[in-house]
């Protein structure tokens, strides 16, 4: 009986925080008229590795980490522990006129582990921002700015990739190009160019990854040749697409991206706000096509998943551009807790971790196993395409296990899914008819076997009337 009545405590907690969060918050990316019934609302009471445990007392395996931000799993000890040492020193001052040993340490260490490339000048300066979209906004404005000083006013174009995602903050949105988020703010957005996509799933029969990214990249040259003089900046997700459904492209499109905007005078701008710090297998996914952008933008995982904070990284020169004795020159881009302490402290324990636990081979370990899991599924009659980069993997989902028909929106295979797998113990957010992991890097061989259990138990529920 004590057992049972625990357990109705348990349950009705759970409930008291639900209706108390339906009171009182809007939850982002949701329409919130599906809470509570057609979309449930977990609420969650703590974290423990790669796991996170309900009010009610329910486990459930984090197999996106966070929408991609945690590395190391949830309440990692070492990165707590350096925010609560700093808490006690200092919390927060602004970076303008001040500096802090966070900010400086912080800045070293990653124009330390940066993408290089032979001949051209290394990463040195850090730009710090709140999130991802933030950063992405600084590297858009210091692109144009760095033109703007040079009295170069044709370059105000900026050239990204279809199906690209960037960000939900104006700038960053403007340069996005998923119709769910930007259509409805399109009257308030700068005009982008879009380039054909690389996307290796987008292959004409027959095309294999390296020749779809050259045909892609054929196309960009000839956008660039179109603009001649007007564009200040490209700018690509190196390797993955994420928000636009984990789609991927070989890595030798960022090295002919790389070489036609060195001919065409443009930027080279890298979002690895998602991609970065091993998700795809190296530190940085820049590194698989040799390549150094000019503009760097990292975030999520900067902090191992615990505060916001985005870094964007520019070379000497794009620095240099705006050195003048007049402050219009000057980049005046700025946000309150610019450098905050705290999430430097957070941000240094997060790369003393990639350095102590060789975190890079343990990923290649488990990526391998992930891959493992996963190869059954690829035979599955709704599965279209299986694909992996290091330990981010997908499953695109179609009616006949073909690119050719997908799953109308209103079937909602994607939710399905979500709701099947959540009920077992495992968080599968989807993008739509796309289903991925994105594990947390702590995860271990028995919580794979359960999350590739559950998938498969997912798509058969989510299919079962298709």
């Amino acid at each position: 009986m004590r057992q049972q009545d625990h357990q109705a405590g348990m349950l009705a907690e759970a409930d008291h925080w639900r209706a108390r969060d339906l009171s009182v918050l809007w939850h982002p990316c949701t329409q919130m008229r599906e809470h509570p019934h057609t979309l449930p609302l977990i609420p969650i009471a703590r974290g423990e590795g790669a796991w996170l445990i309900g009010h009610d007392g329910s486990r459930y395996l984090d197999a996106v980490s966070s929408w991609w931000t945690n590395l190391f799993g949830h309440a990692e000890p070492r990165i707590g522990a350096a925010i609560a040492a700093q808490a006690g020193v200092l919390e927060q001052v602004m970076l303008a006129g001040f500096t802090h040993a966070p900010a400086i340490g912080l800045a070293e260490r990653l124009l330390a582990v940066a993408p290089r490339q032979a001949g051209r000048a290394p990463l040195a300066k850090v730009f710090y921002a709140d999130n991802g979209s933030s950063g992405v906004e600084v590297a858009l404005k210091m692109a144009f700015h760095w033109f703007h000083n040079r009295g170069d006013h044709r370059r105000t174009k900026f050239i990204a990739l279809e199906n690209g995602y960037h960000g939900e903050t104006l700038g960053a949105l403007a340069v996005g190009d998923i119709p769910l988020y930007r259509r409805v703010y399109a009257p308030l957005l700068t005009e982008a160019v879009f380039a054909p996509s690389p996307d290796a799933y987008l292959a004409h029969p027959g095309e294999s990854p390296a020749a779809c990214a050259a045909r892609a990249a054929d196309a960009l040259g000839r956008l660039l040749e179109q603009h001649a003089g007007e564009v200040c900046a490209v700018i690509v997700e190196p390797r993955v697409q994420c928000a636009g459904g984990m789609r991927m492209h070989h890595a030798d499109y960022l090295t002919r991206v790389r070489e036609l905007c060195d001919a065409s005078g443009a930027f080279l701008i890298a979002d690895e706000i998602a991609v970065g710090f091993g998700r795809t297998g190296t530190l940085f996914a820049s590194e698989q096509s040799g390549v150094m952008p000019d503009l760097l933008c990292l975030s999520k995982g900067l902090t191992g998943g615990f505060l916001p904070l985005a870094a964007v990284l520019a070379t000497q020169a794009l620095y240099d551009g705006f050195l003048d004795d007049s402050r219009e020159r000057a980049f005046l881009h700025s946000h309150s807790y610019t450098g905050n302490p705290l999430a430097c402290a957070a941000a240094l324990a997060s790369l003393d971790i990639f350095r102590s636990d060789d975190v890079l081979a343990r990923n290649r370990r488990t990526a391998h196993a992930m891959a493992a899991l996963a190869a059954p599924l690829a035979s599955h009659r709704h599965v279209a395409d299986v694909r992996q980069a290091g330990m981010m993997l997908a499953f695109e989902l179609t009616q006949d296990g073909d690119k050719a028909t997908p799953f109308p929106a209103a079937a909602r295979i994607g939710l399905k899914a979500y709701r099947a797998a959540l009920a077992r113990g495992v968080v599968l957010r989807p993008l739509g008819d796309v289903l991925y992991w994105m594990p947390p890097y702590c995860v271990d061989e028995d919580a794979l076997q359960l999350l590739a259990d559950v998938t498969r138990h997912a798509i058969d529920e989510a299919t079962s009337c298709a």
